[in-house]
């Protein structure tokens, strides 16, 4: 009959083989945001600062687009996605609300609250900065879905936030041009390609 101490040992050892495959899908998550970071266009990348054209064909490619950019969001880790982010200057965006995958294509914002909010915010195209921002808590966006039908949505809290800065994307328009100076010039120093070590130094 097995002792108490081959019982705890058994439990330690599943223990362990549980803490491993955590550590496993960790490590698989985190090279799954790598990768998918290294797809979205980052800062200084031409394409963050053109304005994004009307989306007038809704084909196979569009909806081909929208699930590419949805697992490319959720695999990033992020809550929001611009075409413009992976080099596509069509107007539409993809984000979570509620759990639930959204995409809003030719959107516009009809009304939105007088009240306003900054908190810090960060960007997919922009690694490692975080600057306060002020948006309307609240807005109302009117556009279509990926089959071209239309769409009105009220959304408030942090999700508003997202479309917010999702729509500002479609117009060139960055996280840092919307700051305040000092957290700009901070952003721009973290942002700057960091100089090799063993380089030769510039003449």
């Amino acid at each position: 009959m097995p002792s108490r101490h081959d019982h705890e040992h058994t439990h330690d050892h599943e223990q362990d083989e549980r803490q491993d495959a955590a550590e496993a899908a960790e490590l698989e998550r985190e090279a799954r945001r790598l990768i998918a970071l290294s797809r979205i266009r980052q800062y200084g990348d031409p394409a963050l600062r053109m304005k994004a054209r009307e989306v007038e064909d809704f084909d196979d490619d569009l909806l081909r687009l929208v699930e590419r950019m949805t697992t490319l969001m959720h695999e990033a880790q992020g809550v929001g996605l611009a075409a413009t982010q992976v080099g596509v200057l069509r107007r539409l965006f993809v984000y979570v609300d509620e759990d639930e995958d959204r995409v809003l294509l030719n959107p516009a914002i009809v009304t939105s609250s007088m009240e306003t909010a900054a908190e810090d915010e960060g960007c997919l195209s922009l690694r490692g900065v975080l600057v306060p921002v002020e948006r309307h808590i609240k807005v109302t966006l009117e556009g279509l879905d990926e089959r071209g039908a239309a769409v009105r949505t009220e959304i408030e809290g942090p999700t508003a936030r997202v479309v917010q800065h999702e729509l500002d994307h479609l117009d060139g328009v960055l996280i840092i041009d919307r700051t305040d100076d000092e957290s700009r010039r901070g952003a721009l120093a973290t942002l700057r390609p960091q100089p090799v070590l063993g380089a030769a130094a510039p003449r």
